[in-house]
C-alpha cells in the first residue's frame, strides 16, 4: 500500500472545487477546458473529485470524507514506521557489530598497545620499520646494546635507509667504553644511520614516523607500550630532538678501529677540571663510584695531589698550560 501524501491544493485547484460546486456538484468531463486538465488530476488524486467514466462524469465528494480517509491511512502509516524505527536496530544490529570492531588501518584512534616479552617487543619493532618508511628515533640509555640483536638492527636499520628512512640513534656516554656497542654504532653509521652520545641520564624510547611511540611498560623493560596517541607521540619526539641538541658527535668508525680508543681516566679527568663531584662524574659516564674513585686515585698518583680540590686545579692548570687557570 502506498503511503498518503498530503499535497497542498494550490488556489486554482480550490476555486476549480467551488466552481463545481456552484454547478450542482457535477460536471461532464467535456466541459473541462485544457488549461485545467492539470488541475482536475490533482483533485482527483486527492479524492476531492471522482470520475464517473461511464457516465462521463466528475462528481464533487464532502471535504469531511476525505479527511476522515487519509486520517486515518496517516495514522496507520505512523503505526507502522513507529513498529519499524523499534525494530531497526535489531535488524542492523550485526552490521553495527562489525562496524565497531573492525580495525581502523588509515585513522589515529589514539590506542596504547602493551606487548610482553623481549622477543615479542623485537617482533613488533621490526614489524614498524618495515610499515613506517620516513624516521626513526632511538633513546637507549644505559650504554651497551644487546650482542646478539646487532645483526638483526644493522638488517632493518640498512632495509629502512635504502627505501630513504632516516634513523637517529641516542646513547649515553658510556657507550664509547664497551666495545659491541661501538662496533655497532660504527655499523649504524658507516650505512647512513646517525649515532650521538648524551652526558647525561634520558629516558628509553623509540619515535617511528611520529605517529607511534614505543616506552617502557616495566622496570625490568620486558614489557612495552606502544603508543599512539597523537599529543603523547609530539610530545616524546619533542623530547628526543631536545636531547639530540644537547647530545655530542663520535667517530665510531675510529673508535672501533682502534685509532681513537678512549681513555676513561681521561673522561673522569676532563669532568673533574670542570668542576663535577665523584657522584656526578659516575652519573654522567655511567659508571658505578667505585670505578670512578679508582680513576681518580691513578690520577692523583699521576698529578702527586693530595685532595680532589689539588687535583682539579692542577688538572686545569695542564688543559690551559696555566696552573689555576
Amino acid at each position: 500500500m502506498a503511503e498518503p501524501v498530503l499535497d497542498v491544493l494550490d488556489a486554482a485547484a480550490r476555486d476549480l472545487y467551488r466552481s463545481i460546486l456552484r454547478a450542482g456538484g457535477r460536471i461532464r468531463m467535456a466541459e473541462v477546458a485544457a488549461q485545467d486538465a492539470d488541475t482536475v488530476r490533482a483533485l482527483l488524486d486527492l479524492g476531492l473529485l471522482k470520475a464517473y467514466v461511464s457516465e462521463g462524469s466528475l462528481s464533487a465528494v464532502n471535504p469531511r470524507a476525505v479527511t476522515a480517509r487519509i486520517g486515518a491511512d496517516l495514522r496507520a502509516a505512523g503505526t507502522r514506521l513507529l513498529m519499524q524505527a523499534e525494530e531497526l536496530p535489531d535488524l542492523l544490529g550485526d552490521l553495527t557489530t562489525a562496524y565497531d570492531t573492525a580495525p581502523r588501518r588509515h585513522e589515529r584512534t589514539g590506542a596504547t598497545r602493551i606487548v610482553d616479552g623481549i622477543d615479542n617487543i623485537r617482533h613488533r619493532v621490526s614489524q614498524l620499520s618495515e610499515e613506517l618508511r620516513h624516521e626513526v628515533l632511538s633513546a637507549q640509555p644505559g650504554g651497551a646494546r644487546p650482542a646478539d640483536a646487532a645483526d638483526d638492527i644493522v638488517d632493518h636499520a640498512r632495509r629502512f635507509t635504502e627505501l630513504g628512512g632516516a634513523i637517529r640513534t641516542l646513547y649515553e656516554t658510556a657507550a664509547q667504553f664497551d666495545g659491541p656497542t661501538v662496533r655497532l654504532a660504527a655499523r649504524l653509521t658507516d650505512i647512513g644511520c646517525h649515532v650521538r652520545v648524551a652526558p647525561f641520564s634520558f629516558p628509553k624510547m623509540m619515535v617511528f614516523d611520529r605517529t607511534v611511540a614505543v616506552i617502557p611498560a616495566s622496570a625490568g623493560f620486558d614489557s612495552a607500550a606502544f603508543v599512539e596517541d597523537p599529543a603523547t607521540v609530539d610530545f616524546l619526539a619533542e623530547v628526543f630532538d631536545r636531547f639530540w641538541q644537547l647530545a655530542e658527535g663520535v667517530n665510531w668508525a675510529a673508535l672501533a678501529e682502534g685509532a681513537a680508543e678512549p681513555v676513561i681516566h681521561e673522561q673522569v679527568g676532563r669532568l673533574l677540571a670542570q668542576g663535577l663531584t665523584q657522584r656526578a662524574i659516575a652519573t654522567r659516564l655511567g659508571l658505578s663510584e667505585r670505578t670512578v674513585a679508582g680513576h681518580i686515585a691513578r690520577l692523583r698518583e699521576l698529578y702527586d695531589a693530595e685532595t680532589l680540590f689539588q687535583l682539579g686545579w692542577q688538572m686545569r692548570g695542564a688543559r690551559t698550560g696555566k696552573p689555576g687557570e
